[in-house]
């Protein structure tokens, strides 16, 4: 598979807590990124943050924090990313959707010299 030099990056924004169907939303995302041949996505937990509500989560506090925060970030072409934002739209309920443009300098391995 290959990516265009010219891509997009999609960065996800939700709770560790988030559900979709029963079913943790990021693994959700990340099976139905797979399920559509997106080139690759990575979830990233947050040891603290704050979204809409100002609540705050953290794993500071004495108790174990629920609903951490997470990051899901895809890299595709404009097209294939474009395709996939409408299923987002489906599974989730709340949450930070962000686009920007990069430019991709190397994807899977290098060939042997």
């Amino acid at each position: 598979m290959q990516i265009p030099k010219q891509a997009v990056l999609l960065r996800i924004f939700i709770g560790e807590d988030d559900k979709s169907g029963g079913t943790p939303l990021y693994e959700a995302i990340v099976m139905k990124a797979r399920e559509m041949h997106l080139a690759g996505a990575t979830v990233l937990r947050g040891p603290m943050g704050f979204g809409a509500s100002s609540r705050l989560h953290t794993t500071k506090i004495l108790r174990l924090s629920e609903d951490l925060p997470l990051v899901i970030e895809i890299v595709d072409s404009e097209d294939k990313i474009d395709r996939f934002l409408p299923m987002l739209d489906g599974m989730m309920s709340s949450g930070l959707i962000t686009l920007e443009k990069v430019q991709v300098l190397q994807y899977g391995t290098k060939a042997a010299s």
